[in-house]
């Protein structure tokens, strides 16, 4: 049984991811349709020519949730703020995965959670209304630093390195079997190169199947990693 903290969330699991078991809130009989996919910014050798840019080409059509100064966790500037809200049946935000370095409870239905730069966490946000699904995403987001451009993202203060993102229940469940392989093998998810989930967003675009992320390419990256910084 999945158990939900005081913001609704799911409870967090290995690698801080939630739980795998997740399905789909209370699916309608009758979803509305969701638009297709974009390409994301910042080319990579995986892209396959799809056109990338840094702007949001799609809103949600709901505005995010306000949030006054004194809600904000922590008085370092470098920090990205995720804000989660649940109202079981109607709107139902959690982190598949990510680590936060704070958090801050602001109601029973709503919670913040701050990320250094650098660090990446995965949004999955869900609504419904009276007539069906209102939308159905997944963001997986690079937190950065106040000296580096970000791309605007609903619920995410003030912003990040968008590296995936998808819409509609079909692509985020795909996307949810695609983290789940990557944990079977022992990678943490939140370790995984920024490049693999490019590569997974722009082939999903592509009607195409994306690589597998396997031990040996993230003993690589890490690698690389350790050299750069």
């Amino acid at each position: 049984m999945i158990e939900h903290g005081l913001s609704g969330t799911v409870r967090l699991g290995r690698s801080g991811t939630g739980s795998s078991d997740y399905r789909e809130p209370k699916w309608p009989s009758n979803p509305q349709k969701t638009a297709p996919d974009f390409a994301l910014n910042l080319a990579n050798k995986e892209s396959f020519g799809f056109l990338l840019t840094e702007s949001r080409l799609w809103t949600d059509g709901v505005a995010p949730p306000s949030r006054p100064a004194e809600t904000r966790v922590g008085d370092d500037p470098s920090l990205t703020h995720v804000t989660l809200v649940w109202r079981e049946g109607k709107r139902e935000d959690w982190l598949k995965f990510g680590k936060p370095v704070a958090e801050r409870i602001v109601s029973r239905s709503e919670r913040i959670e701050s990320y250094a730069t650098g660090q990446v966490f995965a949004l999955v946000r869900w609504a419904s209304n009276d007539y069906g699904t209102i939308w159905s995403t997944l963001d997986i987001v690079r937190a950065v630093g106040t000296d580096e451009s970000c791309t605007q993202i609903t619920q995410v203060d003030p912003g990040g390195e968008l590296l995936l993102s998808v819409r509609g229940w079909p692509k985020v469940n795909l996307v949810f079997r695609l983290i789940d392989a990557i944990e079977a093998t022992g990678i943490d998810p939140c370790e995984v190169a920024p490049d693999h989930w490019r590569h997974v967003h722009n082939r999903m675009a592509g009607r195409e199947a994306p690589r597998d992320y396997s031990p040996s390419r993230h003993r690589a990256w890490l690698q690389r990693k350790a050299l750069l910084s």
